[in-house]
């Protein structure tokens, strides 16, 4: 059987991939076709188009990327309309996903088309939901979401989150030495995400190395591209770490992390790694964000739990001093956020949840 999943950004790739790994185990002939990127690539996925730099938190860097992305689109609506797979999953990214899946509905396409992290929950945009539920069938991560669209009368099936079935919580770490430690920086996939994010993790390692000497730190670039580009700006500014690929091998190793927020803020909680959630963009990029989301956290860990289980420093309070300040108090005492991160393990649904998800898929694809 042919699988087709639509990606648009690091963390929908991610799941992406973990999601096909348990239909592998289950279908040993399954074909995966997509559009998605390096992970996707890596996985074993028949690319029909890369979503490299699709994702932005600059305008005028979207609006660059619109004749590619409309061009990805229109090439993969004919082909899945020419050559339709046995199902189709989408993985959130709702500006290209939501009108793929409207599109081959209009066309009468008549297979299954499955919207994992579906959009119009988060912002709760009841109109997106029902679009969403009218062309798809809808399978939230979390169960808030699921709760909101039952709420609009809409079918949903939740599962779980699929990192609840992937990662162990690691027995608590006594403090570092004092003038020591090992810490993880995570600074985000997308290229402004780096532009924003690395010189401000550099300064914050650089303040915190001062009453820390003998500090050990580790970057994570999400592929080659901005492994380049860290490396490249590791040695401009002689700034002595390692690189590591893969989120999990980083963090897993490291005392603490500081996070540019997203899913890898999730991914430090459930293996039981205090972290920093911080995040900068342009200044008008955040006043759209506080418009479209006037909520308290922004970090995911803190969304789920519902209240400031990691600290959260956001555009002007991300300052180097800032971050380093908050390192060096997490790392004199990680034990309170550790046993506040043992509650966001429940709250993600069962550990079998993405085990269950394949086995709907594969029903599906069956038909």
């Amino acid at each position: 059987m042919r699988y087709f999943f639509s990606t648009g950004e690091a963390s929908g790739e991610l799941s992406a991939t973990l999601l096909a790994a348990q239909i592998a185990a289950r279908d040993p002939d399954a074909r995966f076709d997509g559009v998605g990127a390096q992970r996707m690539r890596e996985f074993g996925f028949n690319l029909w188009a890369s979503t490299r730099g699709w994702s932005s938190i600059l305008p005028f860097s979207v609006l660059l990327r619109i004749p590619q992305v409309l061009a990805a689109w229109s090439l993969t609506l004919r082909r899945l309309a020419k050559e339709p797979p046995s199902v189709i999953v989408l993985v959130d990214f709702g500006a290209f996903n939501l009108r793929l899946a409207a599109a081959l509905r209009r066309r009468r396409y008549p297979g299954a088309i499955i919207y994992f992290f579906p959009p119009g929950a988060w912002f709760d945009d009841p109109e997106q939901a029902r679009a969403v539920a009218t062309y798809t069938v809808p399978v939230p991560g979390f169960e808030h979401q699921a709760d909101f669209y039952r709420g609009l009368g809409l079918e949903a099936h939740y599962f779980g989150h699929p990192l609840a079935s992937c990662y162990q919580m690691r027995e608590a770490r006594p403090r570092p030495p004092r003038d020591a430690g090992t810490i993880a920086l995570l600074p985000g996939s997308r290229a402004a995400e780096l532009r924003y994010h690395v010189p401000l993790l550099f300064d914050a390692l650089r303040e915190l190395r001062r009453v820390r000497p003998a500090l050990e730190a580790c970057v994570v670039p999400a592929d080659d591209e901005a492994e380049a580009t860290l490396a490249r700006a590791a040695r401009a500014r002689k700034v002595p770490l390692r690189l590591v690929r893969g989120t999990k091998e980083a963090l897993i190793n490291a005392d603490a992390a500081w996070i540019a927020s997203g899913t890898a803020v999730l991914e430090a909680a459930l293996l039981g790694v205090p972290a920093i959630a911080f995040y900068r963009m342009s200044a008008f990029q955040m006043r759209l964000v506080r418009y479209a989301y006037p909520g308290r956290y922004m970090a995911l860990s803190n969304l789920v739990a519902n209240r400031a289980v990691v600290p959260e420093l956001i555009q002007d309070a991300a300052t180097p001093n800032a971050l380093a300040a908050a390192m060096e108090c997490l790392l004199l005492d990680p034990a309170p956020q550790y046993a506040a991160l043992q509650g966001i393990r429940a709250a993600l649904g069962p550990r079998d949840g993405l085990e269950r998800l394949a086995d709907f898929v594969v029903e599906c694809a069956r038909g």
